[in-house]
């Protein structure tokens, strides 16, 4: 989550909290209180959903990346030296198990990969003959089957966590209005109480609570209010 959204929404729980504190006439229930607290959950379930995409989509990277060095630096590489070696007694094994490059993409890698399980496949009762082991295959086929499954594991959890962050962006441009709404109500009914103005202030202020002026700078100083 972006640092200025993160900042909107605990300003607006902060506001939350100050209207429910210092309960005014009408406010709670036609004057927005109501629909901010609406607005509140709704951005922390998005917000829940985006870390969830994100914490879906660096397992699944991280995941592959094992995947890919156990097939480029341990089954594929063994299946290309079985087929050189075995291309001394079967001259036409000796280009069957190409090596991709190691900066191939995924794509390519997979694409690459399905080839020659389906060649080691094919080629298995002779491969074995010559001294392959038969786990190889299957080996295989079963790093095939992570591969696909991390590819599709970071395709969820970008849907996941982009949607989510497309949806509190528009969350977060609706809790704006509406603490400009509910400042023009704080602002009538307590307009004249300075200690609860400068408390709403400081709740509305997006950066942070503030400390007020007259403290001294040794205790942290003082910071002017910025609206939502």
């Amino acid at each position: 989550m972006r640092a200025q959204l993160r900042r909107r929404l605990e300003m607006a729980e902060r506001v939350r909290d100050f209207l429910r504190a210092h309960k005014m006439d009408g406010v709670g229930e036609g004057l927005g209180l109501a629909k901010l607290e609406a607005l509140v959950e709704r951005a922390q379930v998005l917000a829940d959903q985006q870390r969830v995409g994100v914490a879906l989509t660096r397992r699944a990277t991280r995941h592959r990346k094992d995947v890919r060095v156990a097939l480029q630096q341990t089954i594929l590489r063994y299946l290309r030296v079985v087929g050189r070696v075995a291309a001394k007694q079967k001259g036409e094994l000796a280009n069957e198990f190409s090596m991709p490059p190691a900066n191939a993409t995924n794509q390519a890698l997979l694409s690459a990969a399905r080839t020659t399980l389906e060649k080691a496949k094919a080629q298995q009762e002779v491969l074995v003959s010559l001294g392959m082991t038969a786990q190889v295959v299957d080996d295989l086929a079963k790093a095939l089957g992570e591969f696909e499954q991390t590819l599709e594991a970071t395709r969820a959890g970008r849907r996941e966590h982009v949607g989510a962050r497309a949806d509190l962006d528009a969350i977060g441009a609706e809790i704006a209005e509406q603490v400009q709404l509910l400042d023009g109500v704080v602002q009538y009914r307590f307009g004249n109480d300075a200690e609860l103005m400068g408390a709403w202030a400081s709740a509305r202020n997006v950066l942070g609570p503030f400390k007020p002026k007259e403290q001294k700078s040794g205790e942290g100083g003082s910071q002017t209010p910025k609206a939502a």
